[in-house]
């Protein structure tokens, strides 16, 4: 990206703060947002499926296949500790990042 795909990058991301057990994605659930952990820690959990399938950590992103797939989400997102996300909504997504498919 360049600087000036940053700036409209930074101008239309916003801050959300998640408490620790929080749902920051639900399983099935239609894809409105693509999210970039800030801070903290979660895990993808997929429903009937007891253990974690992926963990994420400040700097990893999630949520990015439902928008870009036009499909629900695949799994639920947790937020293991208090954590900061930037989320960019799915309009802003497509129009700021699809075409770095």
């Amino acid at each position: 990206m360049d600087h000036y795909e940053r700036s409209k990058f930074a101008d239309a991301v916003k801050e959300i703060k998640f408490n620790k057990g929080d749902e920051i994605i639900k399983q099935g659930t239609p894809g409105d947002a693509f999210y970039i952990l800030v801070d903290g820690f979660a895990k993808a959990t997929k429903n009937g499926i007891e253990k974690t399938v992926m963990n994420y950590k400040a700097g990893d992103y999630f949520g990015e296949l439902a928008l870009l797939r036009d499909e629900p989400r695949a799994a639920n997102v947790i937020a293991e500790t208090a954590c900061k996300c930037i989320s960019l909504e799915r309009s802003s997504f497509k129009r700021l990042l699809g075409p770095l498919d």
